[in-house]
């Protein structure tokens, strides 16, 4: 007997892939102009990392940060090291100071889904996104100030409160283009 694994994957399939598939690349053709399917802009990977001072002194604080990171991500962060040495910071080459995930897949739909809906919405005095995170070649990174604005993470189960940078690496070749797709997905720039 043999199994038809197309049907497994479109139950798998997120809403915001679904919508994607159907709705927004059509849209994106109709409002660049693309002539090829390949030349429509994706999201490719979200990188979602937390650097704190505090881990150059205490190691513990370390293991609560990438603890917090893989509750958020669903997925085990890596730890990231300082590239230099810095005196004043204290702070030599090869010293863990963070941690990082990468999302790509479903993981990475699932997770823009809860940070839209569910955890922008919980942060104070919300009115958008700032439109300024751009890098020149269509990538946007977001800078939240508290990780507790996550519905996974429980306010008496922390010790300290991070902030958290989210990166979203798109197939995009200008700002407008990337900007285009990551509004069409839901994040909410502010005008």
């Amino acid at each position: 007997m043999r199994l038809d694994y197309s049907l497994i994957e479109v139950e798998k399939m997120s809403t915001l892939k679904k919508r994607y598939e159907s709705e927004i690349v059509a849209n994106l053709k109709a409002k660049f102009g693309y002539k090829n399917v390949h030349q429509i802009p994706k999201l490719s990977k979200i990188i979602v990392n937390c650097t704190s001072k505090d881990c150059v002194q205490n190691a513990k604080s370390l293991t609560g940060m990438a603890d917090e990171l893989g509750v958020i991500t669903g997925q085990r962060p890596v730890i990231t090291k300082a590239k230099k040495s810095i005196a004043n910071f204290k702070l030599r080459e090869g010293m863990p100071i963070g941690a990082a995930v990468t999302l790509r897949g479903e993981r990475m739909y699932e997770f823009v889904e809860r940070l839209v809906c569910l955890s922008l919405p919980r942060v104070r005095d919300f009115r958008g996104i700032s439109p300024k995170g751009f890098d020149g070649r269509g990538n946007y990174t977001l800078g939240l100030k508290e990780q507790i604005v996550f519905p996974e993470i429980s306010y008496d189960k922390i010790e300290k409160i991070r902030g958290i940078g989210i990166t979203f690496v798109t197939t995009a070749k200008t700002n407008d283009e990337g900007r285009e797709l990551l509004t069409q997905m839901g994040l909410p720039f502010r005008q």
